[in-house]
């Protein structure tokens, strides 16, 4: 039993978890997220992004890429923010960089992907 509780707490200190934000929510500038972003991901699979009605540090999503149809609000801290597997960093003036986590439903294995998106002017 010891044995198992050691490999579980040697397993859980090496994971690296990321520590979470401490600066406040902040407003931001609704023209740098609003409306239609398209990106491709490393392994060439399309997504697409419609961003409306950012208000505040708030905003409605939708996010499409394959089969894939999600819709959320969210919010937007660091420049970034995060629907469903799915995170999104603004990076400069119409400019994302997207990552997403695909889980493998036969092995349960994940794999991260990301991508460029840019904003449609």
């Amino acid at each position: 039993m010891g044995d198992i509780m050691s490999i579980l707490q040697n397993s859980y200190t090496s994971a690296s978890l990321s520590t979470p934000s401490s600066t406040p929510y902040v407003n931001v500038d609704p023209a740098s997220y609003q409306g239609s972003w398209d990106g491709t991901y490393s392994n060439g699979q399309t997504f697409k992004f419609s961003i409306s009605d950012v208000n505040g540090f708030r905003a409605q999503v939708k996010y499409q890429s394959g089969s894939t149809t999600q819709y959320q609000q969210v919010l937007i801290k660091d420049n970034s923010f995060r629907i469903g597997d799915t995170k999104f960093i603004l990076q400069g003036q119409g400019s994302a960089q997207v990552r997403n986590v695909i889980s493998d439903p036969a092995t349960g294995a994940t794999t991260l992907i990301g991508g460029t998106a840019t904003q449609e002017t």
